[in-house]
């Protein structure tokens, strides 16, 4: 029985996804076929459709699991409305899942997420409660910009000195709006 949560068919997900996930490096969507991902994966093409309506449900769920796992970082100041400024937990969890950021950035999805990690009290404090849309979309774009460039480097810059370099970035400012809060 293929239940949505038993380990074969977990298995069978991870497999597509990764597949997915690895042939998106040297090519676009549109030019990938569920053939090519079956083949790689080694599974046929009816597991695939147990599990995806297509290729573009295959790109949301990647999607959605690693905006749920990004959540996860930060569930419990998310939960009890606090704050840490911890970008470099944010960093790490980049350099160790690579090739899902990059996959996330090359379908463009970043253009869609909503942006959770901003503290909208701490920016009401510091700009006067003045345009804050916009300083919400300059601090997304910013470090969109900042991680798209560590990826393409190959995150060579140790999570450390990426924070460092965020950080840098709002010196005199007091303290830097961080993940935690949502928007």
């Amino acid at each position: 029985m293929n239940t949505k949560n038993n380990r074969r068919r977990r298995e069978s997900v991870e497999r597509i996804e990764k597949a997915f996930v690895e042939l998106l490096q040297d090519r676009e969507l549109n030019e990938l076929t569920v053939s090519d991902i079956c083949k790689k994966c080694g599974l046929n093409r009816s597991t695939f459709y147990a599990n995806f309506a297509d290729l573009y449900d295959l790109a949301d769920q990647v999607r959605k699991r690693l905006e749920d796992d990004v959540s996860e970082l930060y569930e419990e100041e998310n939960t009890e409305g606090w704050n840490s400024n911890d970008y470099l937990r944010l960093f790490r969890h980049i350099r160790k899942n690579q090739l899902f950021y990059r996959t996330y950035f090359k379908l463009g999805y970043d253009n869609h997420f909503k942006l959770k990690y901003y503290d909208i009290h701490q920016a009401e404090r510091h700009f006067d409660n003045r345009y804050i849309a916009y300083h919400v979309e300059f601090f997304r774009s910013g470090l969109n910009a900042l991680v798209k460039m560590w990826l393409a480097g190959g995150c060579r810059e140790t999570p450390e000195e990426m924070d460092e370099i965020l950080r840098s970035e709002y010196q005199g400012r007091g303290e830097l709006t961080g993940p935690g809060s949502g928007d």
